[in-house]
C-alpha cells in the first residue's frame, strides 16, 4: 500500500466517485420500491446522493431469489474451494478500488480517511480472504458409535441469512458477516445502515464480477421499518444477524418468535472497562493504549473503553499522562489524514452525545456541529456516564481504592463485550480476566483479538453466536447427524 494522500488528493477522488444509488438484486443494480433517502456527508451536511430504497415487496422478491439461488445450488453445493476462490478474487477487486471505497467509506461515515485507507479496508480484505481460506480445511466429523454403526456428524449451510449492518464500521461488519456466511454456502441478504449504504452496494457489485452468482448477495437499503423488520419476520429467512444497539437487537429475538424461530445471532452494546491496577507498570503504555480505547473512531465503537477504572495509588501519573496524549488527539476533517477523530455519524447522535457533556471536564466537553472533542470526566461508578452507552468520544474515569473493587465496578453493568486489564502480576492477570464477565478480555493492552478469536458478549451485549474465528462458520451452518446402521439385515438378533 501506497503512502496516504494529500486532503487535496482525496478531495479530487471524492469529487470524481460514481455512487451506486438502487438496491442490488439478483445480479444486477434495480430500482427500489421505497422511498427516496438521502445519504448525507456528517462532516459537511452536504447531500451525497439521493437512493432509491427497498420495501417489504423487495424483501420478498430478494428473499424469493436468495432461496431460488440457494436450491439451485450453484453456491450452496460448489466445492468449498471452488467458493474460497471466488471470495479470493472478491479480495482481489477490491484491493483494487481500495482507495475508492476508502474515501466512500469517509464520505458516508465521517470516519478519519486514514483509519479507512489504513485499518478498516485492509481488515475487511483480511477477513473475507481468512473465512474463504478457511471453508476447505474445516473437517467434519465421525462420532464414536461402535462397530455397529457410522455415525457422521456433518455442517450443511443454513440458507437464506439476512444480515443487518451498523454504521460505524459499515465495511468491516459488512466482512465479519460475509464473510462466514458465503464462505459456508449461504445466500446472503445485506440491510446496510440508513446512513452507510454506499460501500456495501459496491461490494455486492465487486462480488458479482468475482463470480458469485445471483442472488447469493443482495443489498437493499433503506431504514428499519421497510427493510430490517420484513427481514426478521420473513417466514423464508433461516437466520438474522445483527451488530447494533442492544434495544434494536433485541427486537429480532421478538420478529423471530413472531415468525419461523430462525437463528438470531447478535453483536450489540457495551459500557466497556479499562482496569488499571496499583501495580500496574510502564504508565505511558497504559496511557496510550487507553486513549486508544477511548477515542478510536471518536469512541462509536462497541467494544471502546469507555470506563477507566483505576486505583488510587496510580491515578494521579496515569491521568497526567492520559491528558496529555489526548491533546495530541486532532479532530476535523475526516479528508484530512492528520486528523484523528472526524465527524460524529449524523446531528442527531451529536446532540445525543452532547447531552452527557455536563459537569466540569478534565479536557474537551465541547460540540461544534458534528464534531465532539475527545472528552474526560471524573465521576462516581453510579454516575449516568459511567453506566450507559455513550457511543462518543467521552471516557469516565472511576477511581477504587483495591484491586477487589476494581473487578467488582467493572462488572456493575448489563453489558459484557470486552474489557481491559493492566497490571504487572501474572496471576492477578488470569484471575481478572476470569472474573471479569465478559466475552474478549485483554491483559495490558487494548484490543478485540483478531480475526482468528471469536468475538461477542456476554449479558446485554451479544446472543446466539460469535464473529470472528472458526466460529463464525458455526452459526451459518446447522449441524447434521448421518445414522449409518452397519448390521447384517440377516442376523436375526438385530431385526427391530
Amino acid at each position: 500500500m501506497s503512502d496516504l494522500l494529500t486532503r487535496a488528493e482525496y478531495a479530487a477522488i471524492a469529487a470524481d466517485l460514481d455512487l451506486p444509488k438502487t438496491p442490488f438484486v439478483d445480479g444486477k443494480f434495480r430500482k427500489g420500491a421505497g422511498a427516496p433517502m438521502e445519504t448525507v456527508n456528517p462532516a459537511t451536511g452536504e447531500v451525497l446522493a439521493t437512493l432509491s430504497t427497498a420495501n417489504a415487496d423487495d424483501v420478498d422478491f430478494a428473499v424469493q431469489k436468495a432461496r431460488e439461488a440457494f436450491d439451485q445450488g450453484h453456491w450452496s453445493k460448489l466445492h468449498p474451494s471452488e467458493r474460497k476462490d471466488v471470495l479470493i478474487k472478491l479480495c482481489k477487486y477490491i484491493t483494487r478500488r481500495l482507495r475508492e471505497l476508502a474515501v466512500m467509506e469517509s464520505l458516508e461515515s465521517g470516519k478519519p480517511i486514514k483509519d479507512c485507507e489504513e485499518i478498516d479496508i485492509p481488515e475487511t480484505i483480511h477477513c473475507i480472504k481468512w473465512h474463504a481460506e478457511a471453508v476447505d480445511k474445516i473437517y467434519d466429523s465421525v462420532a464414536p458409535s461402535g462397530d455397529d454403526a457410522l455415525s457422521v456428524i456433518v455442517r450443511e449451510p443454513i440458507g437464506v441469512v439476512a444480515a443487518i449492518l451498523p454504521w460505524n464500521f459499515p465495511l468491516m461488519m459488512l466482512a465479519w458477516k460475509i464473510g462466514p456466511a458465503l464462505a459456508a454456502g449461504c445466500s446472503v441478504i445485506v440491510k446496510p445502515a440508513e446512513q452507510t449504504s454506499m460501500t456495501a452496494l459496491r461490494i455486492a457489485e465487486l462480488a458479482h464480477m468475482a463470480g458469485v452468482p445471483r442472488g447469493v448477495l443482495q443489498v437493499l437499503p433503506g431504514d428499519g421499518p421497510s427493510v430490517g423488520e420484513p427481514l426478521g419476520r420473513h417466514e423464508d429467512v433461516d437466520l438474522a444477524t445483527f451488530t447494533g444497539s442492544t434495544e434494536t437487537g433485541a427486537r429480532f429475538l421478538k420478529y423471530a418468535a413472531d415468525s419461523n424461530l430462525k437463528k438470531v445471532v447478535l453483536e450489540c452494546g457495551g459500557k466497556n472497562p479499562a482496569v488499571v491496577m496499583s501495580d500496574a507498570e510502564n504508565l505511558d503504555h497504559v496511557a496510550e493504549h487507553v486513549v486508544n480505547a477511548a477515542f478510536w473512531n471518536a469512541g462509536q465503537n462497541c467494544s471502546a473503553a469507555s470506563r477507566l477504572i483505576v486505583h488510587r495509588d496510580v491515578k494521579a501519573p496515569l491521568m497526567e499522562r492520559i491528558t496529555a496524549r489526548v491533546r495530541d488527539w486532532k479532530v476535523g476533517d475526516p479528508l484530512d489524514p492528520a486528523n484523528h477523530i472526524g465527524a460524529l455519524i449524523d446531528a442527531g447522535h451529536a446532540a445525543k452525545v452532547g447531552s452527557y457533556l455536563t459537569g466540569k471536564a478534565v479536557t474537551g466537553g465541547t460540540v461544534e456541529g458534528a464534531y465532539v472533542a475527545p472528552t474526560i470526566y471524573e465521576c462516581g461508578a453510579a454516575d449516568a456516564k459511567a453506566r450507559e452507552e455513550i457511543f462518543g468520544p467521552v471516557l469516565s474515569v472511576v477511581e477504587v481504592a483495591t484491586d477487589e473493587e476494581a473487578i467488582a465496578v467493572a462488572n456493575d453493568t448489563s453489558y459484557g463485550l470486552a474489557a481491559s486489564v493492566f497490571t504487572a502480576n501474572t496471576r492477578k492477570a488470569i484471575r481478572a480476566a476470569r472474573d471479569i464477565k465478559a466475552g474478549t478480555v485483554t491483559v495490558n493492552c487494548y484490543g478485540e483479538g483478531d480475526i482468528s478469536t471469536p468475538f461477542g458478549g456476554y449479558k446485554r451485549s451479544g446472543f446466539g453466536g460469535r464473529d470472528n474465528g472458526l466460529q463464525a462458520h458455526d452459526q451459518y451452518t446447522e449441524i447434521k447427524t448421518i445414522w449409518v446402521d452397519l448390521t447384517d439385515p440377516m442376523d436375526g438378533d438385530n431385526v427391530g
